[in-house]
């Protein structure tokens, strides 16, 4: 693939203040947010189509709840005018939500997943995503997880856990890329267009 179709979306999973609340424990890939921030002015100076979902936390002791502050997009990725904005309450970004409806009729079909983390909201969208039919990539160094504990106990680190997240979308639900290979497709600017509210 040379480049990336022009109507292809960047969809920004869940990049929130409350994911740098201390209770997740250790992340991986420090640099996500500068990768985030790259694409996403990339997708702006180009007039690509942006989607920012936020999680509405249904879980009372969540940071991510609607009534906490960590709800709120980190400052440096709040949408712009015009940008589309969904609100999940689950992990997947399609399940209770508007967001395969506008896409098809906006005649979108290909999605470029960034944001937190990797092993939940990120991969369970992009798995439903390819169910759907969506050709579907993942940046690899613009999404994160943290340090999970197994049932057996035994503390995995976040890089392995965003490793083997990515192994298992790769090829079978996802094309992983990284930050740089896809500022690479993207072409020159075109008029401005959005996934419309």
């Amino acid at each position: 693939m040379e480049s990336l179709p022009r109507s292809e979306v960047l969809l920004l999973l869940d990049v929130q203040q409350g994911f740098d609340a201390p209770e997740w424990g250790r992340r991986n890939n420090p640099g996500m947010e500068e990768c985030v921030a790259d694409l996403l002015s990339a997708w702006r100076s180009s007039g690509r189509p942006i989607v920012h979902v936020q999680h509405m936390s249904t879980d009372p002791c969540s940071p991510l709840r609607p009534d906490q502050p960590g709800n709120a997009f980190k400052m440096e990725f709040a949408p712009e005018p015009g940008e589309r904005v969904i609100q999940k309450r689950v992990h997947s970004c399609f399940i209770g939500t508007p967001l395969e409806e506008e896409l098809r009729a906006a005649g979108h079909r290909t999605l470029v997943i960034v944001g937190l983390t990797t092993n939940h909201c990120i991969s369970t969208s992009a798995r439903m995503a390819a169910n759907l039919g969506f050709d579907t990539w993942v940046v690899s160094d613009a999404t994160a997880t943290f340090d999970r504990v197994g049932p057996d106990g035994i503390r995995y680190p976040a890089e392995l856990v965003h490793a083997i997240a990515l192994s298992d979308l790769q090829g079978e639900f996802a094309t992983v890329v990284d930050t740089e290979s896809v500022l690479s497709f993207v072409e020159s600017p075109l008029p401005y267009s959005t996934v419309r509210r």
